[in-house]
């Protein structure tokens, strides 16, 4: 197999990220790989599931694919990735990755060889962690091989050269995982500006006028979603004319469309289900007011991706006082924060927002300039090469 030598190589074995999918973790996938190439860098993605086509600047970037994990049962699954990592491994040793600037890894469960090639041949190796995998992994889908598991953790921690986490509260947590200690910086989430241009036309969806509320997410528990429509069926009794509209899919539709007809207000709940990243701009340009309703959590780790898009989309706010939202949304200066989980306050702040057209407008601008200046992939991967050159000793140079 001949292949050019990348520049650097971003690894995403994770089977439940398609990367060129509509998932907020694939968007992650496809801004980061797009700010690297924006840097100028050759880049070689390796990714374990795809989910659709690139499209853009990313499909610039050489494609290696692991093989599919094709066992019908956990057991069996967790083996198969586990294994993945010898395809890996030799993925990395004919692509010419010896000679790259830095490799680039989403921490997944089972993938151990990436962080070990770049420790051996001398490469500045940095993972990206998103989230406690295993204690997900057990919470919501279940683990067999616990043990093996975190071994791979332990492994893939100690030989990165750096860890990024995506916020304070993940950072806190990394730092006491065994090969973590010393090494753990903050990533957060960000935007991309030519993505969330002003004045996009926002989509077309029947039946959608007056005040619009908007959600964009998938469609799970953790998102209190069940929250926002006990508080959009308050804002009904008072603005006849409001509407909400839920941009995703997931496995809670069928209860948030069976709760929303038990209060009587289903005709003004609008379920426009998953859409491709380029067209969330317009569909956030359909929203008056974009809502992160997180309900109280005792762990909040996230660096929500929405909460940045709404802002880079120049959207008024209503997000849960939570985690690192706090730090993001400036209450009453980019936006309104409430009390997780409280459907009173969250009616109230909606009710506020759908009387007062100029405070939406001077939240969505302050917000945006915010988020343009302080949070863009762009600065992510300068981050990121800057720390790989660190590990090296060199100064990069950067366009």
């Amino acid at each position: 197999m001949s292949m050019t030598s990348p520049s650097a190589v971003y690894i995403c074995a994770d089977s439940g990220v398609p990367v060129f999918g509509e998932k907020g973790c694939s968007v992650h996938v496809q801004e980061m790989l797009g700010a690297f190439l924006e840097e100028g860098l050759e880049m070689r993605l390796i990714a374990q599931r795809l989910g659709g086509v690139p499209g853009g600047q990313i499909a610039r970037a050489r494609l290696s694919v692991l093989p599919p994990l094709a066992a019908p049962d956990v057991a069996g699954r967790e083996t198969s990735a586990l294994l993945a990592n010898r395809d890996l491994e030799a993925i990395l040793s004919h692509c010419g990755a010896h000679r790259a600037e830095f490799l680039y890894e989403r921490y997944s469960l089972w993938s151990y060889a990436g962080m070990e090639f770049a420790r051996r041949v001398g490469v500045p190796g940095l993972l990206e962690v998103n989230a406690p995998l295993i204690d997900e992994q057990l919470e919501h889908r279940g683990l067999v091989h616990l043990a093996e598991c975190r071994e791979v953790a332990h492994r893939v921690f100690e030989a990165a050269t750096h860890l990024l986490a995506v916020s304070e509260e993940l950072a806190a947590w990394l730092d006491a995982q065994p090969g973590a200690r010393g090494k753990v910086s903050v990533l957060p989430n960000g935007v991309s500006p030519s993505r969330f241009v002003p004045n996009v036309a926002p989509a077309q969806v029947r039946g959608l006028g007056g005040m619009v509320i908007g959600f964009l997410g998938t469609l799970k528990p953790w998102h209190g979603l069940m929250t926002l429509l006990e508080a959009f069926a308050v804002v009904r009794q008072q603005r006849p004319d409001a509407q909400l509209l839920l941009v995703g899919d997931g496995p809670e539709r069928a209860r948030l469309a069976a709760r929303a007809e038990e209060l009587g207000i289903s005709s003004a709940v609008h379920f426009a289900g998953a859409v491709k990243p380029s067209d969330v701009p317009s569909w956030l340009a359909s929203m008056d007011v974009a809502v992160a309703p997180y309900p109280p959590m005792e762990s909040f780790y996230f660096s929500p991706l929405k909460v940045y898009e709404y802002l880079a989309a120049g959207r008024a706010i209503v997000a849960s006082r939570i985690g690192q939202i706090t730090s993001v949304v400036q209450d009453g200066v980019t936006g309104l924060l409430v009390e997780p989980g409280q459907v009173a306050p969250l009616s109230q702040a909606l009710l506020r927002l759908s009387a007062d057209a100029g405070l939406r407008q001077s939240l969505g601008c302050a917000g945006r300039s915010w988020v343009l200046k302080h949070r863009t992939w762009k600065s992510s991967a300068r981050r990121v090469r800057a720390l790989a050159a660190e590990s090296r000793n060199l100064e990069v140079s950067i366009p």
